[in-house]
């Protein structure tokens, strides 16, 4: 069920990074001839933001791959957390396109550097906004269904994209009405709003690194579903961590005494196979089945 569930969840992330690959391409053209041609800094800026993105759409193919890599001898807990690595990949590379735009738009308004963008760069923002908010919102559920973060990352990067090309239009009216570094001003902001994305995509991976426990939400799906078995007489010491895309799970139960191991193996069968078939992400459980006695009870 386990393998049934990364293959799915595999494709459908691969599918939503190929179509962000695309509009990549196709957007990477356009700001950079539009913005060649109209000298607009914060165009162009949005233009090398987009070939990150098209960077980082290769990241996550390659995080998935490695990371959906069966367990061998050496990692026998599998590979998903090469897919955190390129999250953590992927956030820094934003974080490091973040700055640079701030940077070189400072540079521009201290050396009092004026450009003035015509109406084919509103044309041209307009349209990659439209582009990639489509494909934000499409990575970003695929990513969630599936608890990818590296896929969320990368959602993340076409959000950003969309709000880079905002952030020019912002610029470009600016302008419009007399601000001559319209223009700078509006690509410092978009490098401002890249920075904070990158900074909580980073914090996240690493709390996953840090062997965090899983949120709420699931935990408290465990626990019902754990309940509903009414051979289980208590159980405790749950834990929990995330490898990837993969939970991984260990607790102990208690059962009534007088049953013998193969009775008791099944109730813990039954258990795995209940966890595994109601949540909705890939599970590895280990459960440790001990009598109901006083002396073990919690």
């Amino acid at each position: 069920m386990n393998e049934d569930k990364q293959q799915i969840a595999a494709r459908q992330l691969r599918l939503v990074t190929y179509l962000s690959i695309g509009a990549n391409v196709f957007l990477i053209a356009i700001k950079f001839v539009v913005g060649y041609i109209t000298s607009s800094l914060s165009l162009l800026a949005d233009g090398v933001h987009s070939v990150s993105d098209m960077l980082t759409d290769l990241a996550v193919l390659l995080g998935l791959y490695l990371g959906s890599k069966k367990p061998d001898s050496s990692h026998q807990y599998g590979h998903g957390k090469l897919e955190t690595l390129a999250a953590v990949a992927i956030a820094l590379s934003l974080f490091g396109v973040g700055l640079g735009m701030i940077y070189y738009a400072a540079l521009a308004i201290a050396k009092d550097q004026v450009t003035r963008p015509r109406n084919l760069v509103l044309v041209a923002a307009i349209g990659a906004i439209a582009v990639k908010e489509v494909v934000y919102r499409v990575t970003k559920t695929v990513a969630i269904k599936h608890h990818c973060a590296a896929a969320l990352a990368n959602a993340w990067h076409d959000r950003a994209d969309a709000l880079s090309s905002l952030a020019v239009i912002a610029g470009v009216v600016a302008h419009k009405f007399g601000f001559n570094h319209g223009d700078q001003v509006a690509a410092i902001a978009v490098g401002i709003m890249v920075v904070v994305v990158a900074a909580r995509i980073i914090a996240d991976a690493f709390g996953e690194l840090t062997e965090r426990a899983v949120d709420h939400a699931i935990i408290d799906q465990i626990k019902d579903i754990i309940k509903a078995n009414r051979q289980i007489r208590q159980y405790h010491r749950l834990r929990t961590r995330t490898v990837g895309r993969e939970v991984f799970l260990d607790l102990h139960i208690l059962v009534d005494r007088n049953l013998n191991v193969a009775a008791a193996h099944q109730i813990a069968q039954n258990l795995e196979d209940a966890l595994d078939e109601q949540l909705t992400r890939p599970v590895n459980i280990t459960v440790h089945v001990e009598p109901d006695v006083p002396a073990l009870r919690e």
